[in-house]
């Protein structure tokens, strides 16, 4: 029948009463019915309703992508344009006239919710240029002049589909042309640093999937800049990888040295943690000895041939990053055996350094190999030169007209928006190359840029709304890698000092690292039994999965409205400009009305909740009368209220505001104890977990900054004496519970030891809620370090307790040297609360030690840290692969290179439903 629970108010403690049975639901029951829903069929809805919303943001930049292509196709280009465009970096700047400068025109911004209340321009477009890239070059001034044709694109897009964000164009010769316009904020040092072709949204559309090899020369003859810049270029290569490419880094004097010795022999999947870990080991490479480089080239092609074998790696383009500053031969024989005639692995060739002695076999070397020779003198260098291998790979994929669409894991855009905190959420892009058609360049595979647009994962999982699964199931996504893409236990941002910051490895969080151990908010561990349903997203690279069986009442839409609202979405505000001046109350009501006949409102979610006001509507009368009762309530009691699973919540207030304990309880202000779009308050789910008849005592928490000043039980930070042997001895089993996803000090930091239990002093201390654990939330995890080190992401450990519930009374005595301490323990009947009476004469302080809940981190030795490494995860790979065309010509000297690649198709997402 309807989950509706009511409870009462205790000075602050929450109480479960018992589930409500009412005389209106007996009049209704005739025209309703439960019904079981399958999770099969519901992951299904929830993945054809992500598909149609997904579906129009591939439309979009499909638009964006013709219009780009035709823009260049009729234009000509022209060395001697002079165009003024609105330079983002430069717009409403003004001279010490207080004229404007150049590209710097008057843009007209202003606030807007949609854009994370940035100020823009919905009605243009501008474009920002990277400090090292030439504003006024002949090149950019073409494109930006004939990418003004997709200004009228972007304001189309919008109109038909205004749960757009951010749209945009990046250029292959370096500008970003940006919908709606910005102001763009430089860094401290006044520089635009951002440029779009080291995104990664650029890259994966412009390349296919990869194995690379990065084969670096650390002879004597590198110290000093060469080797300096080496190291750059190294890094510079491994930021243009993603989750779909494989690497290995070799290091060689007389001898092949792998940078990571773990990795020996192998391939290891490019993401983020790889490609740090990478970076850490390169920085502390020392040049020595003579260089040597055939031993190193031969054991590369060895590796890459040897993954191609056996179905491992990429299976798509294969290459090899000669790093060096010179090559005294040209190693004919080494190709002869490992890669000719086929050349199927490319050699691309950084020369490092101002010499040119050996350039002529450096230039051989890649010219053969279908490769691409560059020479880079300086650090300034590096960048530009790096990204030319992206333009060879992307050349078949060009001539062909590939027009493959990908999909990004998850990202926050902090450089794009570093100064706005709510910018600080999770994202995908999707993203689609441009070709230019040109019939005299169309041999030449011409990538004129990459279109794209953001897409919020909020609001992805907004269609798979939680009070469709019950408090304790939930859907999540996760990519063709294995990685999560969305999940209600994905936790991307830590806190160091007051500032919220992205965790280094955010976007490569394994799913078993989150799927774990179930607990709750008060890190109670749940023993619980979850179904899980998934299914493949059509056209996109997600996948979706659910847990739970669940009951839906089916029965007429009602005409009444309920008197309180919880904080969901019943209609979508934001689609339509004219309808964000509505809150959810006012879009309701004038939806049921039939004054709003166009808002898109979730019906069965108002269906529910209309069914559940009307049926609970009489407990208002019902405590009505207990006021007006001359005995009235019992002392202490404050409010009594009820929640139903649809969110609604009814209460009523017996003390007021200035006599009442719990004064932000189930007030706006109280989040966590009201019904949100993707959050069943924690009261709700400890009732639930238990059967009827049952008392629940939780005790809300007031001030989450300052916990000990709660005003109601006073706080446990950690266990004294007496319950530490209480735990061990008597009534508990203690458990280990992990954290995948901590963030531990990398240095020795001194942290101030948990404080134990405070002596008792009021009749509630005793009522310990620990019916399923021996702790709560309130207790402090951690305290700040005297130093701060920086924080590494870490696994940790901390213990759980459990209470065994076939003990319902129990007593021991502590030997504490030369005094005894008794204690007895006994179960409240009928509730998940337990008295405990203990002999406050005796100290057994030195005896005992405290417990605390502190997390330590957990050390693994090397064997297990290399297997975790290079441990190849279950994967999908992406389906397209574009290694070669036949067609493909080889350019002029200045331009080495072979046959290309390009474009890493869709991820894999699937959404995942978990229902307990």
């Amino acid at each position: 029948m309807i989950e509706g629970i009511t409870f009462i108010t205790v000075e602050g403690v929450v109480e479960y009463l018992l589930p409500c049975s009412f005389q209106k639901l007996k009049d209704v029951e005739s025209i309703i019915k439960i019904v079981d829903i399958d999770g099969r069929d519901q992951v299904r809805d929830f993945a054809e309703d992500m598909e149609r919303m997904l579906g129009s943001k591939m439309k979009s930049v499909k638009r964006l992508a013709e219009s780009a292509e035709d823009a260049d196709l009729y234009h000509d280009f022209n060395k001697t344009l002079e165009f003024d465009y609105y330079n983002s970096m430069l717009v409403n700047t003004a001279d010490e006239d207080g004229n404007f400068i150049e590209l710097g025109g008057e843009f007209p911004l202003e606030k807007n919710k949609h854009f994370n209340n940035l100020p823009v321009n919905t009605l243009q477009s501008d474009v920002q240029v990277p400090t090292n890239v030439y504003n006024k070059d002949a090149y950019i001034l073409n494109g930006i002049y004939w990418s003004e044709a997709l200004n009228d694109v972007f304001m189309n897009n919008f109109q038909k589909d205004p749960t757009l964000t951010w749209q945009y164009f990046g250029s292959s010769s370096g500008f970003f042309r940006i919908y709606p316009g910005i102001k763009w904020t430089p860094d401290s040092n006044g520089v635009a640093a951002f440029d779009c072709r080291n995104r990664n949204w650029y890259i994966q559309a412009a390349t296919s999937p990869k194995d690379i090899i990065i084969v670096v020369d650390i002879s004597g003859s590198m110290k000093g800049l060469k080797m300096t810049i080496a190291k750059h270029t190294i890094n510079t290569i491994l930021d243009t990888l993603g989750e779909n490419d494989f690497v290995n880094v070799i290091a060689y004097t007389d001898y092949v040295r792998y940078v990571e010795p773990c990795f020996k022999g192998t391939l290891v999947q490019a993401d983020l943690d790889n490609r740090e870990h990478f970076k850490v080991l390169v920085d502390e490479l020392h040049v020595k000895g003579e260089g040597k480089v055939a031993k190193a080239m031969k054991e590369s092609f060895k590796i890459l041939n040897e993954a191609a074998t056996k179905g491992q790696g990429s299976l798509c383009n294969q290459a090899i990053m000669l790093i060096t500053d010179g090559a005294m031969e040209d190693f004919k024989d080494v190709f002869e055996e490992f890669n000719w005639p086929d050349r199927r692995v490319r050699l691309f060739t950084y020369l490092i350094g101002r010499e040119m002695t050996f350039a002529d076999n450096t230039k051989w070397i890649a010219c053969n190999n279908k490769g691409y020779y560059t020479h880079i003198s300086t650090l300034a260098d590096v960048q530009e030169n790096v990204m030319e291998y992206l333009h060879v790979l992307s050349r078949p994929m060009v001539i062909n007209h590939n027009h493959d669409i990908i999909w990004t894991e998850a990202y926050m855009d902090t450089v794009l928006f570093a100064t706005k905190a709510q910018s600080l959420l999770l994202m995908t892009t999707v993203a689609m190359p441009v070709f230019s058609k040109k019939k005299e360049t169309l041999s030449h595979g011409i990538l004129l840029g990459v279109v794209g647009s953001d897409i919020p994962l909020l609001e992805v999982m907004k269609l798979a709304p939680r009070y469709r699964l019950g408090p304790h199931g939930y859907a999540f996504l996760i990519t063709n890698n294995g990685y999560i893409l969305a999940h209600p236990d994905l936790r991307p941002l830590y806190k160091e000092g007051k500032t919220l910051k992205p965790k280094p490895n955010y976007n490569s969080v394994d799913l078993a690292e989150v799927e774990w151990e179930d607990i709750d908010e008060i890190k109670r561990p749940l023993f619980l039994t979850n179904d899980y349903f998934y299914t493949t997203i059509n056209d996109t690279p997600f996948r979706v999965l659910d847990c739970n069986h669940l009951l839906a009442l089916n029965g007429p839409p009602w005409s009444e409205t309920p008197i309180v609202f919880p904080f969901r979405t019943y209609c979508e505000t934001d689609i339509d400009p004219h309808h964000r001046k509505y809150s959810q109350l006012q879009a309701v009501i004038r939806y049921l009305q039939g004054k709003e006949p166009d808002l898109e409102c979730d019906e069965v979610l108002l269906q529910q909740t209309l069914f559940d006001a009307v049926v609970t509507a009489p407990l208002e009368s019902y405590w009505q009368a207990i006021m007006l009762n001359a005995s009235g309530m019992e002392m202490g009691v404050e409010t009594a209220f009820l929640g139903t699973r649809s969110g609604l919540i009814r209460l009523t207030r017996y003390t007021g505001i200035e006599t009442r304990v719990a004064k932000t309880f189930l007030t706006p202000a109280d989040k966590d104890n009201l019904f949100t779009v993707d959050h069943f308050p924690l009261w709700y789910r400890l009732a639930m977990e238990n059967p009827p008849g049952r008392f629940i005592y939780y005790i809300p928490v007031e001030d989450k900054d300052n916990r000990d000043k709660t005003g109601t039980i006073p706080i446990i930070q950690g266990w004294g004496p007496s319950l530490s042997s209480m735990a061990n001895r008597c009534v508990s089993n203690r458990v280990s519970l992990y954290d995948y996803q901590g963030m531990c000090r990398s240095g020795h930091s001194h942290s101030s030891s948990a404080r134990p239990l405070l002596s008792v002093s009021h009749v509630y201390q005793y009522f310990l809620t620990l019916k399923k654990s021996l702790f709560a939330e309130t207790f402090a995890m951690s305290h700040k370090a005297k130093r701060t080190d920086a924080l590494q992401p870490c696994d940790t450990e901390y213990p759980g307790f459990m209470l065994d519930n076939s003990i319902k009374e129990t007593n021991s005595l502590l030997k504490c040297g030369r005094c005894q301490k008794m204690f007895v323990v006994q179960a409240v009947p009928d509730s998940n609360l337990v008295l405990m009476v203990v002999q406050a004469d005796c100290d057994c302080s030195r005896q005992y030690s405290s417990i605390t809940l502190e997390p330590k981190e957990v050390k693994y030795n090397a064997s297990v840290k290399c297997n975790r490494m290079k441990s190849q995860k279950v994967r999908r790979r992406p389906k397209s692969c574009h290694a070669y065309h036949p067609k493909v010509s080889h350019p002029p000297p200045l331009f080495l290179t072979g046959y290309g690649l390009n474009q890493a198709p869709s991820l894999l997402w699937p959404v995942v439903l978990r229902w307990t």
